[in-house]
């Protein structure tokens, strides 16, 4: 299925427009893309025990309110949130960064297949393009247009989920921070999302966070050059 993004997601405003791919490939339920919630739980493909631990208790809370999970089926936290969304009875989508008929991480052949099949695949690559790396940036900034808020559980400083960050910035969408991540470490850019209006969360926090979602307000996005990323 192809479709524009406009059409899934309704009337962009000038931030979204510039962020959103021509067309979009999906396989598997579109409607997850039209109604409800949707958060983005990304990181570290190399996250420690904690962090893994933090995704998995962090996306059975959001399975439990209702919440779409959004993810991009890299190794780590990626892995860990589509899988613990299924296990617990959750709806989720996976972004992808090549086209549908490929698998960029072939240990997750079986978890693509049944998302395709029982949840939702999209992807901004036609059927057939090789893969660059240059995808990889291109598809986070999907991932951030089509998630009302992007939670970043544990990340590197040259990692993608840091350019999700900014882009999620960009578009106005939240970005949230596990308060449990930052007391273990809290790195420089992390610090600097802060100051441009990202913020932390805890167990108490969240669900209050949750019911301001969708966030999408047309005119709320943060000018492009006014950040430092």
């Amino acid at each position: 299925m192809t479709v524009v993004p406009g059409d899934l997601l309704g009337p962009l405003n000038e931030f979204e427009l510039k962020a959103a791919p021509r067309t979009l490939f999906l396989r598997g339920d579109a409607s997850l893309l039209e109604g409800g919630a949707r958060i983005a739980v990304v990181g570290s493909r190399r996250a420690s025990s904690e962090g893994l631990e933090l995704a998995r208790r962090i996306t059975e809370m959001l399975v439990s309110h209702g919440v779409t999970v959004v993810s991009g089926l890299a190794l780590g936290i990626d892995t860990v949130a589509h899988e613990t969304a299924i296990t617990n009875g959750g709806r989720t989508v996976g972004v992808l960064g090549t086209s549908l008929d490929q698998y960029a991480v072939p240990r997750n052949r079986s978890l693509q297949d049944a998302i395709g099949e029982r949840h939702l695949l999209v992807s901004q690559f036609p059927p057939g393009q090789p893969t660059h790396r240059s995808n990889f940036p291109l598809r986070n900034k999907t991932m951030a247009l089509l998630s009302d808020a992007t939670l970043i559980v544990e990340a590197a400083a040259n990692s993608g989920t840091r350019h999700q960050g900014w882009e999620a910035i960009r578009l106005g969408r939240p970005v949230l921070f596990p308060k449990r991540s930052l007391e273990r470490q809290s790195p420089d850019w992390a610090d600097e999302m802060i100051r441009y209006g990202a913020f932390s969360f805890d167990a108490r926090t969240l669900p209050l966070v949750l019911d301001d979602l969708p966030s999408r307000c047309v005119g709320s996005a943060s000018r492009a050059d006014d950040l430092p990323f």
